[in-house]
């Protein structure tokens, strides 16, 4: 009898800290909606906001895959370039006669192969991931143009195109896959053991070493993880494109970041939450979006999105800074 009203008094504080711990940019991302809306009447439509959900969604399942890299204090650059590898893989398959559900299984083994690489070259290496991932990077970014010949390859398949372009009621599909992805990494990171071990390594790498934690391994499913999730949004933007296009995912490494960073993910590891990293992912849907409906140059708009980023790296620092700080005062009293 009493379950009940305990159980919607834990929501209900959940919702609060939620809200508390994320208020900072909450705020950023409605004074940002405020702006637009004042400058462009068409930003706050319902078919805008649904564009806006579709946009997000591909950045901020890549941007969940970042989160679990980052909170390892680790980088992952090469998603952009797998992002296309593993769409030009899924469409060229089909093109030749593959089934389309075998394509797409594929499509999501690249990604995943291309990660779990990453991940073992850095566990056991001991390579800097910056490097270990730029160069994936790069030869992710070959191997797209091998596999079409520099040429974008056209598919227009209705249920090839249902993945990025479909609905279910008034719900684009990307949408709801986004959130099936976001509730997935968010009870792997908070309900499991394996989160656990994330944030344990990501916090303190050689307290976790000594506590039994196979960081090795924790480093390799992390990665594999990372680049499974860019293969699923590397599929749903060829579904999107209408096929394989060599050049899909360029930059999206610098999306995902700032979705991240801005989210409250920490860059030197242990601290963020995938609830931060997509209000971190709305943030950056909004401005591509309202940016471009102010007919802004994309040069520009990168020229914002750095600043961004950079701005939310002051911003960690500082509040690591502060938390250092106060450790060293409760030390000495």
């Amino acid at each position: 009898m009493h379950l009940e009203p305990k159980k919607a008094g834990w929501r209900q504080a959940t919702a609060i800290q939620y809200l508390r711990e994320n208020s900072g940019i909450l705020i950023a991302l409605l004074v940002l909606c405020v702006i637009f809306t004042i400058n462009s009447p068409a930003f706050l439509t319902r078919v805008n906001m649904i564009n806006v959900l579709r946009q997000i969604s591909m950045n901020a399942i890549v941007a969940f895959g970042m989160t679990l890299v980052i909170l390892l204090g680790g980088i992952d650059l090469s998603v952009g370039s797998i992002i296309a590898v593993s769409g030009c893989s899924s469409v060229i398959l089909i093109v030749n006669g593959c089934p389309l559900w075998l394509g797409v299984l594929v499509g999501l083994a690249v990604g995943a192969l291309f990660g779990f690489i990453t991940g073992t070259i850095v566990a056991m290496a001991k390579l800097p991931p910056f490097i270990v991932t730029l160069a994936m990077m790069t030869i992710g970014r070959g191997i797209a143009y091998i596999f079409t010949g520099g040429k974008p390859t056209r598919f227009d398949a209705e249920a090839f195109n249902q993945i990025g372009n479909g609905y279910v009621g008034i719900i684009p599909i990307p949408v709801i896959i986004m959130l099936v992805t976001m509730v997935l990494c968010s009870v792997l990171l908070n309900k499991t053991m394996f989160g656990r071990h994330v944030y344990g390594v990501g916090g303190n790498r050689q307290a976790a070493k000594f506590s039994g934690i196979k960081i090795a391994k924790v480093e390799i499913a992390v990665y594999t993880i990372c680049g499974l999730l860019a293969a699923v949004s590397g599929i749903i933007m060829a579904s999107r494109l209408s096929g394989a296009q060599p050049t899909a995912g360029d930059g999206q490494e610098l999306d995902a970041i700032a979705a991240v960073v801005l989210g409250g993910t920490s860059m030197s590891g242990g601290v963020g939450r995938i609830g931060g990293t997509i209000i971190g992912a709305l943030i950056i849907g909004v401005l591509n979006n309202g940016m471009n409906l102010m007919h802004l140059s994309y040069y520009w708009q990168l020229v914002v999105k750095g600043l961004i980023i950079l701005f939310a790296v002051y911003v960690d620092a500082l509040k690591k800074d502060k938390t250092l700080e106060r450790l060293f005062k409760k030390k000495r009293a």
